[in-house]
This record gives structure tokens, sequence and C-alpha cells, in this order.
């Protein structure tokens, strides 16, 4: 009886475990309701990410004007498109001026850099914010804390904003905005995706970008009842949820059970996994005995918070694959940004030209969702920017011939084309999760992310430009996602497979992958 009765931990007929993945999901469980939960509440974070990412276009457009004579001696008519050539009590705007930054601080007859000046100001400071930040949630403070930070720098400069002064305070602030949201998305994926098991982690993964749909969905609807009301209104309505999440986060969301093993503390890690565990066990010590300790690992972490960084560039396959995500992201970002900016370009509606577009997440979302786990991450990101690319140029084309109205058709392309880049967006967000190991993961994701926002950088010049030769907007979005989106034929297929920890392991599934391609 005694016999029978001995631990598993000194059980030598036991095989220990194949990796830390098999380890953690025998132990927890694919999926359950406590991870589900988990997931959902670090997921709600891209409600808010969103919000800050498209509010200027609601707070920084240049409204709507009449002219206040209609006397046929007047110097204002109908027919004077530019109201910097009128007398200023000639002309009136249509709402009160304090519903946009521009007609508060009388910008309308300012070039073009200081109109767009806040906008460019928050992808710049997303930048920034991604090369400093980054790094930090694969290093010292991990998933939980980053995610926890970035939200409440975001919310509280948000907050801030609404006492701005003139335009040059008013840019430093969303400078700040986009410096502290610039890895929420990162975290957010990284952090809700690494809870669960490989079967549902696809799944997972895709909730992350419902909540940026839902933020960026709701954004319209909010701008449409705030419309006639002070522009400052608008922040202070997306800043006090953030504040009230901030404070979830900090108490309710649980740490990455593998960045604490990989960390070397496994007392911690094993806490959280009794925590969120979805099928039973008596002694969370027994399934991870056979694991080495941090001690022993090839790879001890570095205090250095660049060293993610630093391993990605040294190791060939790692930077060859860091080079292609974001080649591949970089198409994608000036897409995902510039159409929702190009469809002034079109003239819409801005509430229902943004509510459309927000509304292109869903069956995005849902696409990705169901066929996650049933097609090639590289042909699914292949075709949808192949896809993306057509629809943009075929705009330029239809713009060029100037034969009867294209409007609608012109719209229908527009949404072809972003619902394409969001569907690669997602594709590629699952795909970089699978291409590197924990050790280097949150910083690969990170790096993709800048590419990415690097797109909306360029994007409004782009869009500008366009005005007056679509090319420039259009004909370059279509290109540049089409061409770029190449750079995924050259990496592996990932599907199915599993998340490795160490650069060693991947290293090692790289090569055994190379060989079998040669024997096939």
């Amino acid at each position: 009886m005694a016999e029978s009765t001995k631990p598993l931990l000194n059980d030598s007929n036991s095989p220990p475990p194949r990796s830390l993945d098999d380890t953690i999901e025998s132990y927890i469980g694919s999926f359950g309701w406590a991870q589900f939960l988990q997931a959902t509440l670090v997921s709600f974070s891209g409600v808010f990410d969103a919000q800050q990412t498209f509010i200027s276009v609601f707070t920084d457009f240049e409204p709507k004007w009449h002219c206040t004579t209609e006397s046929s001696d007047s110097f204002c008519h109908n027919s004077i498109s530019n109201i910097c050539i009128l007398p200023k009590t000639s002309w009136s705007w249509d709402f009160p001026p304090h519903v946009s930054v521009i007609s508060e601080w009388s910008l309308q007859c300012s070039g073009s850099f200081v109109k767009g000046l806040p906008e460019s100001s928050f992808f710049v400071g997303c930048l920034i914010g991604g090369l400093i930040l980054s790094t930090l949630a694969d290093s010292s403070l991990g998933r939980k804390n980053m995610l926890f930070l970035s939200c409440l720098l975001m919310s509280i400069s948000t907050m801030l904003t609404v006492f701005s002064p003139n335009i040059w305070v008013y840019a430093f602030l969303r400078f700040v905005n986009g410096f502290g949201r610039a890895t929420i998305g990162t975290c957010a994926l990284v952090l809700s995706t690494e809870l669960v098991g490989k079967r549902w982690r696809g799944r997972v993964g895709i909730m992350s970008f419902f909540g940026f749909m839902l933020g960026f969905l709701s954004l319209p609807a909010m701008a449409y009842i705030n419309r006639g009301n002070s522009w400052r209104i608008l922040y202070i309505w997306t800043s006090v949820p953030t504040i009230i999440y901030c404070v979830l986060v900090r108490f309710f969301v649980c740490e990455s059970p593998r960045w604490l093993f990989v960390r070397g503390r496994r007392e911690e890690a094993i806490s959280i996994l009794k925590r969120v565990a979805s099928i039973p066990s008596s002694d969370g010590t027994m399934s991870f005995s056979s694991l080495p300790s941090q001690e022993e690992e090839d790879e001890k972490p570095s205090v250095n918070i660049y060293a993610a960084m630093k391993v990605l560039v040294e190791k060939r396959w790692a930077l060859r694959r860091l080079t292609a995500v974001m080649a591949v992201a970089f198409g994608i970002g000036l897409v995902y940004y510039g159409m929702p900016l190009a469809l002034s370009n079109l003239d819409f509606n801005v509430y229902m030209s943004a509510a459309f577009n927000a509304l292109m997440d869903l069956p995005a979302n849902l696409i990705t969702l169901f066929l996650v786990d049933k097609i090639s991450r590289r042909n699914a990101l292949i075709g949808f920017t192949a896809l993306g690319g057509v629809s943009s140029v075929l705009i330029f084309a239809l713009q060029n011939m100037r034969i009867g109205n294209y409007g609608a058709l012109h719209l229908v392309l527009e949404l072809i084309s972003y619902f394409c880049a969001c569907s690669a967006f997602n594709i590629e967000m699952i795909y970089t999760i699978e291409l590197f190991p924990t050790c280097v993961r949150n910083s690969a994701i990170a790096m993709t992310r800048q590419a990415l926002v690097l797109g909306g950088v360029f994007s409004p010049i782009m869009v500008a430009a366009g005005r007056k030769n679509g090319f420039w907007s259009f004909g370059l979005f279509g290109l540049a996602i089409g061409l770029l989106g190449l750079f995924a034929v050259g990496l592996p297929e990932t599907r199915g497979s599993d998340l490795c920890d160490t650069m060693d392991e991947e290293e090692c599934k790289d090569r055994q992958g190379n060989n079998d391609s040669v024997i096939a």
C-alpha cells in the first residue's frame, strides 16, 4: 500500500514533460472559466487603446463654415472654398468654436504641419515609447505591471489634455499619451495568450482585437452624442473609464506564469497556476519538479532591459524572422491607419465613415477567429495583404477614370482594403507570438507593432499628398501592403506548434523544420 502512495515526484517511471508549455497546459488545462475571465479583463484594454488612437478624428477636424452675409456685394460667396482670403466678419463656423481644436485656437489658416502636429506627436510618442518600454515586459517589470503602468500613464495624460491652453501643450500631451499606450496592445496580447493552452491560443488572441474594435466603434457614437459640445468633453469621457480599468488590472489580473518561470520565480508561478487551473490537481509542485531551475538554464535572463533586443539581433534566424514580420507590419500599418484618414478624400460623413470602418473589425475578427486554427498562418497573411493591395490600387484607378460617379464603389473598395488590413494584422500578431520564444516574445511583438505604428506616422503625409493625386495615397497604400506582404513567404509555418521558452529550443525546432523541408 505504501508503494502505491509514493509521491509522483519520486516516481522514476513517470517521464518528464517535454517542455514548459506542455507542463503548464497539463496542469491548468487548455481553457477554463478562470482563464476566460483573465483573458477578457486583459483584452478590455484594447477599448481604451482604440479610443486614444482615433480620437483626433473627432477632436482635430476642421468644422464646416457658412457666410454671414448674403448681399451681392459681399466678399463671401458659396463658390469660395478658402476662408483664409475672407474677412473674419463675413463668415462663421456652423458650430461653436470649441467643438474642435482647429476652430477654438483659430488654426484654420495654419500650415499642415501645425494642424497635423498633435496626431503626428501621438504616433511619434508611440514609436519612442515602444522602443523604451517594450523590453521591460520581458525583463524586469513583467506583463501585468507593464500593462498597468501603460494604462495609468495613458489615462493621466488623457485627463491632463482637457486643460490644454494651446496647440503646443496639446501636442505635447498627445505625445505623452502615445508614449504611454505604446505597449498596451503588446502586453495584453502576450499576457492573455500565455495563460491558456495552445489549442485556445489563437481564439484568445482574437479577444484583444475585439476589444480594440469595441473601442473604435464606441468612439463615433460618443462623438455623435457630444456633437456641438467642447472637444475636451470627449477626452473626459475616455479618461475616467481608463482610470477605473487601471484599478481592476492592479488587483484582479494575474502575472504570466510562463514569464515568472523564465525569470526563476517558480513559487509565484505555481501559486498563479493554482488560481487559474481548469482541472483539479492535488500538488502543483509535482508537475514542475522535473523542470530545470533557472540557474541551470543556458539563457539566464539579464538585468539589462535590452538583452532581449540584443538576442534577437545576434541570432541570424531570429533577425530574419523579425525583419520579415516588421516589413509586413509596415505595409499593413500604412493601410490600417491611412484608410480611415483618407476617407476625407472620398467625401463621406465623418461619423458614418468611422462607424463603417470600425464595423469592418467585426468580420475581420470573426473570420480570423474561425479560420485561425484551420488555415496556414503564412498563406492567410499573404492572401489578405494581396487582396488589400489590389482593392486599394483599384480605388486609385477608378479615380483616374473620371467616368460617372463611383462614390459607392470607392467606399466598398476602401472597406475591403481596410478589412484585409485588419485581418492581416490579427493573423500577424498571432503568427509573431508563435515565431518567437517566451524570453523575447514580448519584445518581438513590440517591434512588430513599432513597424505598424511607423506606417501610421507616414500615412497622414501620404493622405495629404493624395488630395491632389490619389496615387500618393491609395496607389502607394496598395503597392506597399501587397509587395511587403510577400516577405512572409520565407517564414516557417507555426499552426499547431508548441510555444518555445528559450532561444535554444526555438533554434532546434527551426533546424528540425529546415531538415524536414530538405528531406521532403
